[in-house]
């Protein structure tokens, strides 16, 4: 063989081994760009170790279901073609993808062994608990308006004397608060005294009587009756214990019946205002017992009844109105103070899951569903309320089942992408969990 012979050949043999090269340099890239476990070969194949349920037929055998778009995976099409919303060919999806182990599992995710260690996936069995709603609110301190005590004049007169009392002032029952003249109350005394020196004692009863009616107190009627005299001033007391809130007493002044000359507020018990959001309105019921905290009594926690939900929510804030009565036998809780108020809800059975274990998008939530080897499948749930780091589902799980509680996301991310769509659990309570390896039920913590 020539010298020109051969080198023609080592030229052809160098260049078919440098295409063997090239081609496997190139493979090796692009597997190395999708990680360890990524499949790039293929329709329908995911990256990070997720792809839809797989099966063992080739890609000829396996019925086409629809094509789809990978970037609006919701959008079907009945046949092969390019995205007109991408610059892309349109992906397929499988028969077998949305059969799911058994055919009744629906849409699923499959998550080989090494993702999942990657990708940090935990799970929480879904629980039935015993749960008491707790709901907490700030409130301020109010006077009780049904402890009240109006001061008015029966008749006409003029004030004396005033004792030295401004709104806001404490008083105690029976305290003095002015002297007051009243000629008509004057000559009721003297009728008395000259009807009763008559000796008739049905008289005597009559003119009694009217100075009562009059608004004479006892005490100065038996007084009149003893000495004989008549008493031109009349004294008011405070008929509760309290603050005075209202004051319309000066000397000098003349008095018409009927006339308010003082408001008294008792404080033996105070009414605490607190604002509750309204998705919590199910848990408060007028009777139940609140617990209030303040700040000018560290430490301490005062025991109240709730009397009523207000019927008119606050526009502004989204929130109902309560009104809890609060002992107050030492008079240390003063009207204007903020608390920290805790009720207890009913105590009720609910299925309960962990609250990260929920994806909340706004319109829809969801969560993971793990149905066993190593597939994942996105049920939509109705939540009920979140009771401290547990949320109630009201439907789309069973007792029983697992969730995946860390990782939810990324598996919700490759979803969206392989147009996987959320579905309602329709699975008997634990159906699921039976079919989980002992492998996965180990992940749940």
């Amino acid at each position: 063989m020539t010298s020109s012979i051969k080198t023609a050949l080592g030229a052809a043999v160098l260049l078919l081994l440098g295409g063997a090269g090239g081609a496997f340099v190139a493979t090796r890239f692009m597997g190395m760009a999708g990680g360890s476990d990524v499949a790039m070969a293929g329709p329908g194949m995911a990256a990070s170790g997720v792809m839809p349920g797989a099966s063992a037929a080739s890609p000829a055998e396996r019925k086409v279901l629809y094509w789809y778009d990978p970037m609006f995976p919701t959008q079907k099409f009945n046949a092969p073609g390019k995205s007109p919303f991408m610059d892309m060919q349109l992906v397929p999806r499988y028969g077998e993808e949305d059969a799911g182990a058994g055919g009744n599992e629906g849409p699923s995710l499959s998550v080989s062994t090494a993702a999942r260690q990657a990708l940090g996936l935990r799970l929480a069995f879904v629980e039935q608990r015993s749960m008491a709603a707790q709901v907490q609110a700030t409130g301020t301190l109010l006077l009780n308006d049904r402890d009240v005590a109006i001061v008015q004049a029966r008749s006409a007169g003029f004030v004396e004397r005033v004792q030295p009392l401004a709104p806001g002032d404490m008083v105690a029952a029976g305290a003095p608060m002015a002297e007051l003249f009243n000629p008509e109350w004057l000559s009721a005394q003297q009728e008395f005294l000259a009807v009763k020196a008559t000796g008739d004692a049905a008289l005597s009863a009559a003119a009694r009587q009217r100075l009562l009616l009059l608004g004479i107190a006892e005490a100065q009627v038996a007084q009149v009756e003893r000495s004989g005299k008549p008493i031109a001033n009349t004294t008011v007391t405070a008929p509760i214990s309290g603050v005075v809130t209202e004051l319309a007493l000066r000397q000098g002044m003349t008095l018409q019946p009927g006339m308010t000359l003082a408001r008294i507020n008792g404080l033996s018990t105070v009414w605490l205002e607190a604002a509750v959001p309204e998705a919590q309105a199910a848990n408060v019921a007028p009777g139940q017992m609140a617990q209030a905290r303040f700040a000018a009594l560290p430490g301490e926690v005062i025991q109240g009844r709730v009397l009523a939900i207000l019927p008119e929510a606050n526009r502004d804030t989204r929130t109902l109105r309560l009104r809890i009565a609060l002992p107050n036998p030492k008079l240390r809780l003063r009207p204007g103070l903020l608390a920290q108020v805790q009720l207890q809800g009913p105590t009720h059975k609910a299925l309960v899951v962990p609250a990260e274990a929920v994806i909340r998008s706004g319109r829809r939530n969801l969560v993971y569903l793990a149905m066993g080897d190593g597939k994942f499948s996105p049920v939509e749930v109705e939540l009920g309320e979140q009771i401290d780091e547990w949320l109630t589902i009201r439907s789309g799980v069973a007792a029983g089942d697992q969730v995946v509680t860390s990782g939810q996301f990324l598996l919700d991310s490759e979803a969206s992408l392989q147009g996987v769509m959320a579905r309602k659990a329709d699975l008997p309570a634990g159906a699921a969990s039976k079919a989980m390896p002992a492998s996965a039920a180990a992940m749940a913590m």
